[in-house]
């Protein structure tokens, strides 16, 4: 028995024993398991680091980015106001100087111009333009062979009473032309520096610049946007007998003396002398000062105009006819 137990109890630690060895080895294989699982949940973690460093490197290029960018924009934006500033700074220069702005119609306000006007390719389309009060009306009426008070006649009047553009075929079919009674500038309802694109004189064939006591810087508008455009145009002071008549008295002539026919003669020539060297040379002197060319100017008098278009004895004729005939050579000449 005391062997037996003996026996029993040695094979008994050597079971426990190999129990142990067993659960040691166990522990020993599941070790490296473990080691690696860890390892790949670090390299995870690492990795989970890395991508967040990447999107925060990242977001802080994109931010970088768009920062530059809106400082791009930024700069080009504060570039563009400060040319506007300087163009503007240079408009209103201009202004002051009396020099006025460039302006250059597109094609559809062209079409509407020339729609508005009734322009025909077959005619030509003479325009009337200047200051209010200078005689337009009525030196249409006198080139139209019409006394003011004829129907179809332009409207005329002491104040300006052309309100919009008056459309007057010539009567005589002969000629291809219709006038254009355009409303008078340098009134409250025409600002000057306007005139030219809001009347739209760029659409028509030939213009004159009427003017009656004095050159003006609208003359001088029309003119420089007429040469851009190739415009002929014909530079005329109305009213040749009225400041004539004036000069004369102003040199001692009495109205009520019929008897000194020959110092009446003597004067009106030594007045008519006098006004037309003074309007040339006013003429010549604006259109130095504004860069412009010398032209003729045509001195002439409505009523002697009428006469003359109407062929019956014209007396004091200035330049009447040689206005007239220049026109309708330039009407058969670009025609």
């Amino acid at each position: 028995n005391e062997v037996r137990l003996s026996a029993e109890a040695a094979a008994g630690t050597t079971s426990e024993e190999a129990k142990q060895r067993a659960v040691e080895a166990e522990e020993e294989r599941m070790q490296p398991a473990a080691v690696q699982e860890q390892a790949k949940q670090d390299a995870q973690a690492v990795q989970e680091q890395a991508n967040k460093l990447q999107e925060t490197a990242d977001e802080k290029k994109k931010v970088a980015a768009n920062q530059e960018a809106a400082n791009m924009t930024k700069k080009v934006a504060e570039e563009k106001i400060r040319a506007a500033n300087v163009v503007k700074e240079e408009a209103e220069c201009k202004l002051k100087e009396g020099i006025q702005p460039v302006v250059t119609p597109t094609p559809e306000e062209v079409s509407t111009a020339k729609q508005r006007v009734q322009y025909h390719e077959d005619l030509f389309h003479f325009a009337v333009a200047g200051v209010a009060g200078g005689g337009k009306s009525s030196l249409i009426n006198a080139f139209c062979s019409l006394c003011n008070n004829d129907i179809g006649a332009a409207a005329v009047g002491i104040v300006e009473t052309t309100l919009a553009i008056a459309r007057i075929p010539h009567p005589n079919a002969v000629y291809p032309l219709v006038w254009y009674d355009i409303p008078g500038a340098g009134t409250l309802k025409v600002p000057d520096w306007q005139y030219f694109n809001v009347q739209g004189l760029y659409v028509f064939d030939g213009i004159i610049v009427l003017f009656d006591n004095r050159f003006t810087m609208t003359d001088i508008a029309i003119l420089t946007n007429c040469r851009r455009f190739d415009i002929p145009t014909y530079i005329v002071r109305s009213k040749a007998d009225q400041h004539i008549s004036n000069i004369m008295i102003n040199m001692g002539y009495n109205s009520d003396d019929n008897e000194n026919k020959g110092q009446k003669k003597r004067l009106y020539r030594a007045a008519w002398q006098h006004f037309i060297q003074q309007t040339c040379q006013s003429v010549k002197d604006n259109l130095k000062n504004a860069d412009i060319p010398d032209q003729r100017v045509y001195i002439i008098s409505n009523q002697t105009m009428t006469n003359v278009v109407k062929r019956k004895e014209a007396k004091n004729i200035i330049e009447e006819i040689e206005l007239l005939d220049d026109l309708i050579q330039e009407a058969q000449t670009r025609r």
